[in-house]
């Protein structure tokens, strides 16, 4: 199976409504980022334990470790949770950044240093929520 197949796979999974606003912010994001790569993770880790919820990924970005190595990894992540949806800015070095910028507007989300958490995408200003991601999607990570 294919990534595109797997991703549509985890969508038509969802129930609806949570269905319906997933697919509206991967529509989104494949639009306003049409050159971006896309991933799914199936949330198992290398030995095959289930270690988080299944995810979309957009864009890319290297995540440097302290040993020197490093990997590759999504930017923005998208993933359905038990109470609703999550959106991830990842690699943000100031981790207060989108509590202090998109909190205070986008309405009945949970915003921490890298997660906006929400029920639906009807209770939150979608405009925020496009600006967090297009922050997170423009801003140069040194991961």
């Amino acid at each position: 199976m294919d990534l595109h197949e797997r991703v549509e796979d985890y969508l038509a999974g969802q129930p609806e409504p949570k269905q319906a606003d997933l697919r509206q912010i991967h529509t989104h994001m494949l639009e306003e980022f049409p050159g971006c790569r896309l991933w799914f993770h199936d949330g198992t880790d290398e030995s095959g334990k289930v270690v988080a919820n299944p995810s979309i990924g957009y864009g890319v970005r290297t995540i440097a470790y302290a040993n020197g190595s490093s990997r590759e990894f999504y930017r923005i992540g998208l993933s359905a949770n038990t109470a609703g949806i999550s959106v991830y800015v990842l690699g943000l070095d100031d981790k207060t950044f989108l509590a202090r910028t998109f909190g205070p507007s986008i309405g009945k989300a949970s915003v921490t240093g890298y997660c906006i958490k929400f029920r639906r995408l009807a209770i939150i200003d979608v405009d925020t929520l496009h600006a967090a991601i297009w922050h997170g999607m423009s801003t140069d990570q040194r991961g």
